[in-house]
């Protein structure tokens, strides 16, 4: 325990952008604020309801014991003058975890990711830590951005790993070690794409109840008869969670394809795969919902995604391929009039939701 305590013994640390400070009772109406947010409430284990006086405690009791008995070094992040949130390294041994949570009118600016290399660097170098352990709730997309940006290694999902408000949540997990460079390890595979009728854009947590609705109509399923049967609002979330994450580190890329200027979703498409065992390789896999079929628009939008997946700018791919059932009609005049090579068929591997067992028809087209 060092001699010097609470406030005296908390680091200033700035980047010329953020400043990691000791709190202060200035501090506790943003505290306050931030408690109250939604994403707050959803994400992390905040207490609620939440009253002034808790976040007064824990700025000025908890964090203060905490840094005084070296249990952990809990840092109110500064931005533009004003508070912006928390970032706190927990622990005494050499492996300690992280956490950080930020006030809602500083989100999308960076803050986050530079407290929280600010907080990793001084706990490497200053505090003697070895490794930092992150975890979040699954979904919580944003924290996953952070730790991304700062360099963790992303391990994936472990179930039953945290235990909040009288829920058990499975989580994300990552890792940094001392020596680590602070930066993506991972390209995170999104972009927007326009052609002449659509919008393609990463997939959004409004998104769920069109999602929701197409996975659930039979016509949908059909060919797709490894979804869950009911298909539900909780299916859709572990898809979109599923392709933030794979976005993440780089093993999947996927759209919602969209009319320009509504907004709505008429189906998804994604390039998969893209860690599989040959490099540049990848396969395509769509659908549409079924109010939006009939137009020619999944082979505009599936158009638009060969010619990224084949740009060496972009997914710099070799090889494209589409696996699609016996019967499934649209699948297939999609692939040939894409100029995709029919090069061989798989029998009965093609379980359909109705029982029947019929073949896959396989396509590929080279750069």
């Amino acid at each position: 325990m060092s001699a010097t305590t609470w406030p005296l013994n908390v680091p200033v640390i700035t980047d010329g952008l953020v400043t990691l400070r000791a709190h202060t009772p200035a501090d506790i109406d943003r505290a306050l604020q931030m408690a109250h947010d939604h994403a707050m409430v959803r994400w992390t284990g905040v207490p609620t309801p939440h009253s002034r006086a808790m976040s007064e405690q824990f700025a000025l009791e908890v964090v203060p014991k905490n840094w005084n008995q070296g249990t952990a070094m809990c840092w109110a992040i500064e931005f533009e003058g004003r508070y912006a949130g928390n970032v706190d390294i927990r622990g005494k041994d050499p492996l300690a975890d992280i956490g950080f949570a930020l006030h809602p009118d500083c989100r999308g600016q960076g803050v986050m990711t530079a407290a929280v290399r600010l907080a990793v660097d001084h706990a490497f170098v200053e505090a003697g830590k070895e490794a930092i352990q992150w975890t979040a709730h699954v979904g919580n997309v944003g924290s996953l951005r952070v730790a991304h940006a700062c360099g963790f290694r992303l391990h994936g999902t472990e179930p039953d790993r945290l235990f909040e408000r009288g829920r058990i949540l499975d989580a994300w997990t990552g890792s940094i070690r001392f020596g680590d460079v602070p930066a993506p390890r991972t390209t995170w595979l999104e972009s927007t794409l326009a052609t002449e009728r659509l919008r393609l854009r990463p997939l959004v947590e409004s998104d769920v109840p069109r999602i929701t609705e197409a996975c659930a109509h039979p016509s949908t399923r059909l060919y797709l008869s490894h979804m869950p049967d009911p298909y539900t609002v909780e299916d859709t979330r572990r898809f979109l969670y599923a392709a933030w994450w794979n976005a993440a580190i780089d093993k999947r890329q996927t759209w919602a394809i969209t009319e320009p200027g509504d907004g709505r979703l008429l189906g998804t498409i994604s390039v998969m795969d893209l860690d599989g065992p040959a490099e540049h390789n990848g396969e395509l896999g769509y659908w549409m919902h079924p109010d939006a079929r009939g137009r020619g628009l999944m082979t505009e939008a599936a158009r638009a995604v060969v010619e990224h997946a084949f740009d060496p700018e972009e997914l710099d791919l070799d090889r494209l391929s589409i696996v699609a059932g016996e019967g499934n009609t649209a699948s297939l005049r999609i692939a040939e009039s894409l100029g995709f090579s029919h090069y061989g068929t798989e029998h009965r591997t093609a379980r359909l939701a109705d029982g029947t067992v019929t073949d896959h028809h396989l396509y590929e087209r080279l750069r």
